[in-house]
């Protein structure tokens, strides 16, 4: 399969200069951000779906409309997770319509962060990096960590010091070297952007940030595959740096145009903790810029205090229709074991904010029940279990007799033994 794209470059998203294709993440001109722009047209007979229908199981399927280099020839089956009708969570918050997005089991390290940094690093193969690197919250220092191993590439990673102990660990099993900084994730970016001009080392989510973010795009493409080459009526996505939920969008426009799926008008919804709820501050009061926030979460992965894309973000939504959301740590644990308790999914702390954000949604009417709504959780329960610490009790062994396990069934469903039981009764008479 070839799975180069069709032309593309970056450009500027505010005077609309193009760059070519380089390291570069902001205009030097009027310092905005830049995207990736393709020529829809040319990929119009490429990107259809029997073509779609016929590539990998994995983002690679929509490799044509992805910033891949000429040549390059990916081979990790990256994305293409499933898409899962949750019936049982809607049925306690009041949907009949609703899916989850399941990034959890998202190969290789378990979060939709997989899908970004495969695009990244074909990038950085193509820029000649020999050490890529990132600033991160603990998913995105994961697939760096894994990837760039797979790759021969050098790494270094820059985490927040206080990042849970799983994630820290799941980084270095890789091999990589990893620096803990003492300060939080707006700091670690801050030095990261420093170290990616002096060393000249490729940072994929700073000078490779344009070509990163598309990889968020599959999510989009995916979700619109699964239901049949359709666009749900609503979608949540939790908001770290703002970029997942307007990359979303970009692939349903990007459908649209190229005639895969009909048009229609989708809403977007942000999820953010409220220790930690920057761009949902500024849906709720109408602003296009963003007021930073200390960060003070459990939900550590989205704990970016001045996110980058929040501006584009909160305008983005609140275009749509649609809303912002955050929640208390209390409840994002709560939505954490709502997810697992109904449908068998084990999240991490982001997926508890998406899930009681959605739940939250549905009781204050903001959505429909019977309106197609995908919700999107992007990791891994087992990278945040310290969320848990406290929550479950260790229960007492029991000895392997029958007599002994029925005694302490009876005891966890809190039914008295059946001689009190007896006694009991007869006293009563």
């Amino acid at each position: 399969m070839n799975y180069s794209c069709t032309a593309y470059e970056l450009k500027c998203n505010d005077c609309g200069k193009r760059f070519g294709n380089q390291p570069l993440s902001a205009c030097p001109d009027c310092l905005a951000p830049l995207e990736v722009a393709y020529d829809l047209d040319a990929v119009r007979g490429v990107f259809t779906r029997e073509a779609i229908a016929a590539g990998p199981p994995s983002i690679w399927r929509y490799a044509a409309l992805l910033p891949i280099p000429a040549g390059y020839q990916p081979d990790l089956p990256v994305g293409f997770t499933p898409l899962i009708k949750a019936n049982n969570l809607g049925k306690r918050i009041g949907a009949t319509n609703l899916y989850v997005k399941n990034d959890a089991v998202c190969f290789p390290t378990l979060s939709f962060k997989d899908r970004v940094v495969s695009v990244a690093l074909a990038n950085a193969q193509r820029f000649g990096f020999d050490t890529v690197g990132c600033s991160s919250t603990g998913n995105l220092a994961n697939s760096v960590a894994a990837q760039a191993a797979r790759l021969g590439i050098k790494a270094c990673i820059l985490v927040p010091a206080e990042l849970e102990a799983a994630k820290i660990l799941n980084t270095q099993v890789y091999g990589a070297r990893l620096v803990r900084i003492d300060g939080n994730y707006d700091h670690v970016n801050r030095l990261c952007s420093q170290i990616a001009d002096e060393y000249n080392w490729g940072f994929v989510n700073v000078n490779l940030r344009p070509y990163y973010a598309e990889g968020s795009k599959t999510v989009g493409y995916e979700i619109a595959e699964k239901l049949g080459w359709r666009l749900p009526d609503n979608v949540v996505v939790p908001m770290a740096g703002g970029s997942l939920i307007r990359k979303i969008r970009k692939a349903f426009q990007e459908l649209i145009y190229l005639g895969l799926v009909e048009e229609k008008h989708v809403r977007f919804f942000g999820a953010q903790a409220t220790g930690c709820s920057p761009i949902s501050q500024a849906v709720k009061l109408g602003n296009d810029f963003i007021e930073p926030q200390r960060p003070n979460t459990i939900a550590r992965s989205l704990a970016i205090g001045n996110p980058a894309d929040g501006p584009a973000a909160s305008q983005m939504i609140r275009a749509t229709g649609g809303w912002a959301e955050d929640v208390s740590d209390v409840e994002i644990v709560s939505g954490m074991q709502e997810l697992a308790e109904t449908e068998g999914i084990f999240t991490e702390t982001a997926g508890g904010v998406t899930t009681a954000v959605t739940a939250r949604l549905y009781a204050h009417g903001r959505i429909s029940p019977d309106e197609i709504t995908v919700a999107c959780i992007t990791g891994n329960g087992l990278k945040t279990t310290d969320a848990l610490t406290g929550h479950y009790r260790e229960e007492r062994a029991v000895r392997p007799r029958l007599a002994d396990f029925d005694a302490y069934l009876r005891e966890l469903d809190g039914a008295a033994e059946p001689e009190l039981a007896a006694v009991g009764g007869t006293h009563g008479n």
